[in-house]
């Protein structure tokens, strides 16, 4: 069996669970397609214009699996974290943030993405996964910088991401391929040195 490279540096555990008194957020699970299922279809008109295409099987179970099979070989070999977000004490799933494209090296940096079911979105949910998320990433993984391509025109993620002490950074021409068509996007950035006291996220 390989031994993954991303828990050697990291030494992180075999999976990974982040929890506070209200929410919980970990890897995806099989047992939580059902639930999976029904809130990215009840919420695919105010998620598409925001994501890439949606695949013709998107939504079926053996779809699912193998986005939980590939989940867990970018965990183990420390590419990513992919997280579903729980509201608790009952595990409703709320949405999903992704820890992605995990560089070491001179790097040490990643990518941050994020969906809210929509019947979840604004009511600040996210704003505490991002709480109990970035100082995993900055203690947990020890990386030293987080960042966040976001569309210009979806302002609610703008203002989630300032909130959370993110500065803007740039404007990256036609960056992604979103709902079938290449989109300009803004680039913010949150660095370790900037997660101190008195900016919302402490450390």
């Amino acid at each position: 069996m390989t031994r993954s490279v991303f828990r050697f540096l990291s030494r992180q555990p075999e999976t990974v669970e982040i929890a506070s008194q209200h929410y919980l957020l970990r890897l995806p699970r099989y047992a939580d397609y059902r639930q999976w299922y029904r809130l990215r279809s009840e919420s695919r008109a105010f998620l598409e214009p925001w994501e890439p295409t949606w695949r013709a099987d998107e939504m079926t179970e053996g779809a699912f699996r193998s986005r939980v099979n590939r989940n867990e070989q970018e965990f183990a070999s420390g590419q990513a974290v992919p997280l579903f977000l729980f509201h608790r004490p009952d595990e409703t799933l709320l949405g999903g943030l992704t820890i992605g494209h995990i560089r070491r090296g001179a790097a040490q940096n990643c990518m941050i993405g994020y969906w809210m079911g929509q019947k979840h979105a604004g009511q600040g949910h996210m704003y505490e996964a991002l709480k109990l998320t970035i100082p995993y990433i900055f203690k947990g993984l020890e990386l030293h910088r987080i960042e966040a391509a976001c569309i210009p025109e979806n302002a609610r993620s703008i203002r989630l991401l300032e909130k959370a002490g993110f500065e803007r950074e740039g404007y990256l021409r036609q960056y992604l391929k979103i709902n079938g068509q290449w989109r300009d996007h803004l680039m913010f950035s949150l660095l370790s040195v900037d997660a101190v006291p008195n900016r919302n996220l402490p450390l």
